[in-house]
C-alpha cells in the first residue's frame, strides 16, 4: 500500500470512528484483584493499519496523532463502559499529543462524565519519551491532569536512556518496567538485580511498580518473590474486547499456590479486629456516635450493599473535618461516604505476613497508625493495624536471623529440619540435595580462611541463581556444606548449570599458575604435599514421591542425603548420585550410579 494509500485510509477510519478497543487486565497478586485495564486500539482488522504501530505511524507523519488518540481515547471510554468493567482505566498517550497546541484541555473528562467514568480511575499512560527539552511543557501538561483526579504512568521503563530522567522529574504514580526485563528474569541474575534496582527507587519515589509482559509462570513467581506486586501480561490475559471480569479467572486459589518448601509466616488471622462496617449510605451523625461511645475506635470501614469495601474513615482525620466552624450540623445528615479515603488497602485474609508488609511499605500515603482492610473472598472481614504487621514481621526477622548462617544468611540446621519436615508433611514429590565442595579444605589450608569465605559465598549465590524462591529451598548446614530443595522436572538441568556455573566463577580465586596446571598443592592429613584438582561440586540427590512420605522423617531424609553426597564424592571431578528415597539402599556401583559431568 502507497503512502497516499494509506492516508485514505487512515483518513477513513478517522471519519468513522473504525477503532477496535482492547483490554488487558492489570492484576495485584497480594489484593488478589483486578486493579484495572490497559486499553489498547488496533485499526480495522483485514486492514493494512491494523497494528498500532503502522496506525500510529500513519497518523503521525498525517500530523494528526492528536487526533487519533483523542478517536481511540473515545472508543477505549465508550467500551470501558458498556462492558461495565471495574477497576482503574489505563489510557496510552504520547507526549507530543499532550503537548500539542490544537490538543483541546477537558476534553477527557467531558469523555469521563459522558460516559460515567470517575476521573479517579483513570490513568494517563506516557507510551513515549519525550526530548529534554520539553521535559518543563510536559510536566505542566501532567499537572493540569492531575488537578482534575488523574494518575499518571509511565511506560517502559528501562527502554531508553532517558526513562529515569522523566521517572525523576515527572513522579509518575506508576511505572511499568520495559518487557525486556521481564523476559527470562528467573534465569538471568542482571535482570534480577536491574528489577532490585528499580524497586528501590519506587520506594524512595513513592511510585507503584507493574511488571509487564509476563508470559512464564516462572517469571511471574520470581517477581512476585521479589515484591512486586502488580502484574501484566499474557500468562494473566491477553487484551481481548472482553476480558476476565474476576480474579479467579486469571489466578489460581490462594491454597492452590501455598506449595512452598519454606514455612510460611502465616496469614493474617492474629491480626483480624473483628468491628463492625458501616455502609456509605449511612449519616455522619452514626459515624460520629460510634467514634464517641468507643474511645478505643481507630477507623470503621464502608463497605457497599454487597459487602464490598470502598472506603474507610480514620479517627484522626475525622477530628480534623470537624473543628471547622459548624461542621458538625453540616455534615450530621450527609452520608458517610463523605467524609471516607477511598486511598485504603484491602488484603486478602489468606495473604502472608511478608506479602502484606511488602504492599505497606509500598503505598505512598499509609501512615504507621492507619488501619487496613482485610476481606475474605472479597467480602469485608473486619481490619487490621499496620503497627502489628511491622511488629510481626520485626520478630520474623529476628528469628530467623537467629537461625541463620552467619556467613551465607542461608537458613541453618532449624530452618533445613523445618524445610524438610513440612516437605513430608504435604506430601510433595522433590528433590533434596545435599551439596559438598571437592578439595575445599586443602583450598582452605592453601590460600587462607578469607579467601575459602569467598568460595562459600560464591557457591551460596551461584545456589540461588538455580532455585525458583517461590517453590525451591536452599540452605547451608555448615562449612562447605549445603542443602538444596528443588521441585519440578528440570532438576537434571539446573544442577548441571549449578556445576558449570560454580565452576567458572571459582577460578577467580586461583593464582595463575594453578589455573593453567588445572590443580593445586597443598598439605595433606599426614602432612606431605599433595596434588589436588580444582574446587568442584559432589551432590547427592535423594528423590521423594508422595507415596514416600509416610515412611520417612526429616532425620532419615537428611541421612538419606548425606549417604548419596558420600558415593558421589567417589566420583572425580563434578559429580552427582540420585537416590530413591522408597528403594532399599544399593551396593555403589561407579559406572551406572553416578552422572560424571
Amino acid at each position: 500500500m502507497t503512502v497516499t494509500e494509506q492516508l485514505s485510509t487512515l483518513g477513513y477510519i478517522l471519519a468513522h470512528g473504525d477503532i477496535t478497543t482492547l483490554f488487558q487486565p492489570i492484576v495485584s497478586l497480594s489484593e488478589r484483584r483486578i486493579l484495572g485495564y490497559e486499553a489498547l486500539s488496533r485499526g480495522p482488522s483485514n486492514g493494512p493499519l491494523h497494528s498500532p504501530i503502522n496506525l500510529l505511524a500513519t497518523a503521525r507523519h498525517a500530523g494528526r496523532l492528536n487526533e487519533l488518540e483523542m478517536t481511540c481515547r473515545e472508543t477505549a471510554c465508550r467500551r470501558y463502559s458498556q462492558v461495565a468493567l471495574r477497576g482503574k482505566l489505563f489510557l496510552n498517550a504520547s507526549p507530543e499529543t499532550l503537548l500539542d497546541a490544537t490538543h483541546k484541555p477537558g476534553r477527557t473528562l467531558e469523555l469521563l462524565h459522558a460516559y460515567g467514568i470517575s476521573a479517579d480511575n483513570v490513568v494517563i499512560e506516557l507510551t513515549e519519551q519525550a526530548p529534554a527539552d520539553d521535559l518543563e511543557l510536559l510536566d505542566k501538561a501532567l499537572h493540569h491532569y492531575r488537578s482534575m483526579g488523574f494518575s499518571i504512568a509511565l511506560d517502559d521503563l528501562g527502554a531508553g536512556y532517558s526513562s529515569l530522567r522523566l521517572w525523576s522529574e515527572l513522579r509518575p504514580d506508576y511505572v511499568k518496567i520495559d518487557r525486556y526485563f521481564i523476559d527470562g528474569i528467573h534465569l538471568d541474575p542482571v535482570k534480577r538485580e536491574f528489577v532490585e534496582s528499580i524497586l528501590k527507587i519506587a520506594r524512595a519515589s513513592r511510585t507503584q511498580v507493574i511488571a509487564e509482559g509476563i508470559e512464564l509462570q516462572e517469571e511471574l513467581a520470581v517477581l512476585a518473590g521479589m515484591g512486586i506486586d502488580l502484574v501484566q501480561g499474557y500468562l494473566l490475559g491477553r487484551p481481548q474486547e472482553l476480558p476476565a471480569l474476576d480474579i479467579e479467572e486469571i489466578l489460581p486459589s490462594a491454597k492452590a499456590q501455598q506449595n512452598s518448601f519454606v514455612e510460611e509466616p502465616g496469614t493474617l488471622s492474629a491480626l483480624l479486629i473483628r468491628q463492625p462496617a458501616m455502609s456509605a449510605e449511612r449519616p455522619v451523625a452514626e459515624l460520629l456516635e460510634a467514634f464517641r461511645l468507643q474511645p478505643n475506635l481507630n477507623s470503621i470501614a464502608v463497605v457497599d450493599d454487597d459487602a464490598r469495601p470502598v472506603g474507610i474513615i480514620h479517627r484522626n482525620l475525622i477530628s480534623d473535618a470537624l473543628l471547622k466552624p459548624y461542621a458538625t450540623d453540616l455534615l450530621a445528615r450527609k452520608p458517610v461516604s463523605r467524609l471516607m479515603s477511598t486511598n485504603f488497602l484491602a488484603v486478602e485474609l489468606e495473604q502472608s505476613l511478608q506479602q502484606v508488609s511488602r504492599l505497606l511499605t509500598s503505598r505512598a500515603r499509609q501512615r504507621i497508625e492507619e488501619d487496613f482492610v482485610i476481606t475474605q473472598a472479597g467480602s469485608y472481614h473486619g481490619v487490621g493495624r499496620v503497627i502489628d504487621v511491622l511488629r510481626l514481621i520485626t520478630e520474623l526477622k529476628i528469628q530467623q536471623a537467629r537461625h541463620a548462617n552467619p556467613l551465607t544468611l542461608l537458613p541453618g540446621n532449624v530452618p533445613i529440619q523445618q524445610c524438610l519436615t513440612r516437605l513430608l508433611l504435604q506430601r510433595r514429590q522433590a528433590l533434596v540435595c545435599y551439596v559438598d565442595i571437592d578439595n575445599f579444605k586443602p583450598f582452605n589450608d592453601l590460600y587462607g580462611y578469607g579467601k575459602g569465605d569467598e568460595v562459600l559465598l560464591c557457591l551460596a549465590q551461584c545456589l540461588n541463581d538455580r532455585v525458583d524462591p517461590r517453590v525451591d529451598f536452599v540452605g547451608h548446614i555448615g562449612g562447605d556444606d549445603f542443602m538444596l530443595v528443588l521441585s519440578g522436572h528440570d532438576w537434571e538441568q539446573r544442577i548441571d548449570q549449578l556445576q558449570h556455573d560454580f565452576m567458572l566463577r571459582s577460578r577467580a580465586f586461583y593464582q595463575r599458575e594453578h589455573l593453567e596446571a588445572e590443580c593445586f598443592f597443598s598439605s595433606s592429613r599426614d602432612g606431605r604435599e599433595q596434588r589436588y584438582a580444582l574446587l568442584s561440586l559432589s551432590i547427592g540427590v535423594v528423590s521423594v514421591r508422595p507415596e514416600h512420605t509416610d515412611r520417612l522423617d526429616a532425620g532419615r531424609l537428611a541421612a538419606l542425603a548425606s549417604e548419596a553426597k558420600r558415593h558421589a564424592k567417589q566420583v572425580s571431578g563434578p559429580s552427582f548420585h540420585l537416590i530413591d528415597a522408597g528403594e532399599p539402599p544399593k551396593a555403589y556401583t561407579p559406572s551406572c550410579a553416578a552422572f560424571s559431568l
